[in-house]
């Protein structure tokens, strides 16, 4: 397959011409590395060390998983967890959760489930002769929604605006989400019966799509033996709160200030149009995806330690950004051809700016 996936990016334009300034990039990041910061970073350095100590107690392995969803709280964006039943998807939203002193609430989607059992509904009050909006599950700083894909379209629809805008619209009154808002949804990749296509403005909606793998042989059997060592304990006892909402604040602030040079801003843009002038994609990148991978390159850079972003955080962003944002054309699709192929690909084709 591999061999056949190096034909069709032919058409892909600004190809590196020099290998050797590419290396003499990575090279110069590396030596910038030792400069001294000009943000302090320490304390959102301890922060995230604490949340993945706290994880690390339960969650075996999938440590890409656990730094993205670190990366989507700095970011403050939305994540789309993807992986078959069994690999700890909702478990490990419960425990990002724990680590921090804000509300969570679940929502399992349902095939009957109405927009009015997410957002809230208007409930006549018999003793003053008004209607009292009783707010839905979705007030909340950080919302689990499982198994996103097998609500229909219209209540999928309710989750639009309050994804996009931080904020709902019922009966002409405005509702404000507190901060943070943050919506960590599930699907199962396999299973298609009951299920309902997200719609692809939805899914723009989403800072990343992670997938989660199975473990490997050793991390199999680091699960069984705690599963028997906790002998019918519950597994979040252990897990200790450390961030409080204006710390976390305080962090999205820092990622904030982290310096972007002019050039990879270039850098980005270039490979948003790639993604919308390649002839084997059916549906390239929005300019929400440009400033999706400006803010996780940023949440990368400063979980690295640096106040400043480099091409590594750029492409590091890239995969978990753009892959749930374009679609493969069926001709490309038929042929075992993956989003997640090609902009790797893409990557990689376009020149690192010196």
């Amino acid at each position: 397959m591999e061999d056949n996936l190096n034909e069709p990016l032919d058409p892909i334009e600004n190809k590196p011409s020099d290998q050797e300034s590419i290396t003499n990039s990575s090279q110069q990041n590396n030596d910038t590395v030792n400069f001294k910061n000009r943000i302090d970073l320490s304390e959102l350095q301890n922060g995230i060390d604490h949340i993945k100590t706290e994880i690390s107690k339960v969650i075996v392995g999938q440590k890409d998983m656990v730094d993205l969803l670190i990366a989507s709280i700095l970011a403050n964006g939305h994540a789309l967890i993807e992986g078959v039943p069994g690999v700890a998807k909702t478990i490990s939203a419960k425990l990002l959760a724990k680590t921090l002193e804000i509300d969570f609430s679940r929502i399992q989607f349902t095939p009957d489930l109405m927009p009015s059992d997410i957002l809230g509904t208007s409930v006549f009050n018999m003793k003053t002769s008004e209607f009292e909006f009783k707010k839905g599950a979705i007030f909340s700083n950080m919302v689990l929604i499982d198994e996103i894909n097998r609500a229909p379209a219209k209540t999928q629809a309710a989750l639009f605006e309050v994804m996009e805008e931080r904020q709902i619209t019922i009966d002409g009154h405005k509702y404000l989400m507190d901060f943070p808002f943050i919506v960590l949804a599930t699907q199962n990749p396999v299973e298609q019966e009951g299920t309902y296509r997200l719609p692809e403005a939805q899914l723009d909606r989403f800072l990343f799509k992670i997938d989660i793998d199975y473990p490997n042989l050793e991390e199999e059997i680091e699960i069984i033996n705690r599963e028997q060592e906790l002998k019918g304990g519950q597994k979040l006892e252990k897990v200790v709160t450390h961030l409080n909402k204006a710390q976390i604040s305080n962090l999205q602030n820092l990622v904030n200030q982290v310096i972007i040079e002019a050039h990879l801003v270039k850098y980005i843009a270039d490979i948003i149009v790639n993604t919308r002038n390649n002839p084997f994609l059916y549906l390239g990148a929005s300019p929400r995806a440009s400033i999706a991978i400006l803010r996780a390159s940023k949440a990368f850079a400063a979980m690295n330690g640096r106040d400043f972003v480099t091409p590594e955080d750029i492409k590091q962003a890239a995969v978990p950004v753009l892959q749930h944002r374009i679609i493969v054309t069926p001709e490309r699709e038929m042929e075992g051809v993956t989003a997640k192929q090609i902009i790797k690909q893409i990557v990689e084709t376009v020149e690192i700016p010196r």
